[in-house]
């Protein structure tokens, strides 16, 4: 028999499909864990083994994750998109992160992440390049956004890992929410995160990847006009470091660029999380 078993760790929940087994020398079944499947808000039926997926249990628990469930979930999603644009857009800092935690209460902190913060600062981000927002309500979103992740990593602290992981942008990208968010979620996952974001000049990325010796690179490019930089600069670290090096952002929807490392397009956190995990076994 399988099922699928949810274990809530610092508010989100975690599934495991797991399989009951007799054990006939202690007249007992025991369990036994078939596989680690995330966080609850991102798992679908391909995470599930062939094997296992027309189980009745498995079939019920998919299908609560579709229909009905999603189109309730999707238009929470619009609700609660609409109303941290409108905190963010009026600096309520307060308004902001009460949202996010009723948010968190039911899907999580790493689908507030990937669902509402991220879509809306690419939103902000939108209505500024078009002129419809003015730079200082773009400045007031990303201040507020900032303070909230930042609020985010402090009450979500975990003991740390051994390995070490150094975030960075290309000299001259002032973006780097992206980048805290990115800092918070893998802390949270237990890593050792060094952020050098925004702009370091790329002497001084070098430089720290000698001491730190990072067991992998993040570099995150917001802009396309940073593309021809980043790629110099991921050119420079793979000619003097052997560090995996992982190059993400918003730079990388529109095309295609060729990187001496390995590009991570349109990964939510947990998938750029079990990128990072297989990378680093």
């Amino acid at each position: 028999m399988v099922y699928i078993r949810s274990k809530k760790v610092k508010g989100e929940n975690y599934l495991y499909l797991v399989k009951s087994e007799w054990d006939s020398k202690q007249s007992t079944s025991r369990q036994k864990i078939v596989k680690y499947l995330g966080n609850a808000s991102s798992v679908s039926p391909k995470d599930i083994p062939e094997s296992y997926r027309n189980d009745p249990k498995i079939i019920s628990f998919l299908a609560s994750k579709t229909g009905q469930g999603i189109k309730k979930k999707e238009k929470l999603i619009v609700k609660f998109r609409k109303e941290l644009y409108n905190h963010l857009s009026k600096g309520d800092f307060q308004g902001a992160l009460d949202l996010y935690q009723i948010y968190r209460k039911n899907m999580g902190t790493t689908d507030f992440f990937d669902s509402i913060l991220t879509p809306v600062m690419y939103q902000v981000g939108d209505l500024w390049e078009k002129n419809k927002i003015s730079i200082s309500t773009e400045h007031i979103c990303s201040n507020i956004a900032h303070s909230i992740v930042n609020v985010i990593m402090e009450k979500n602290s975990v003991p740390r890992t051994k390995q070490k992981i150094l975030i960075c942008t290309p000299n001259g990208e002032q973006h780097n929410l992206g980048c805290q968010i990115l800092e918070s979620y893998l802390s949270c996952k237990g890593y050792k995160v060094s952020n050098l974001s925004p702009s370091a000049p790329s002497e001084s990325i070098l430089e720290s990847i000698k001491t730190i010796k990072p067991d992998a690179v993040l570099v995150s490019i917001t802009l396309q006009d940073n593309i021809k930089v980043a790629q110099r600069l991921v050119k420079n670290i793979r000619e003097q470091y052997s560090s995996p090096i992982f190059i993400g952002g918003q730079a990388l929807f529109v095309n295609n660029p060729i990187f001496d490392g390995k590009v991570i397009k349109e990964q939510s956190l947990d998938e750029i999380s079990k990128t990072l995990k297989n990378e680093l076994r």
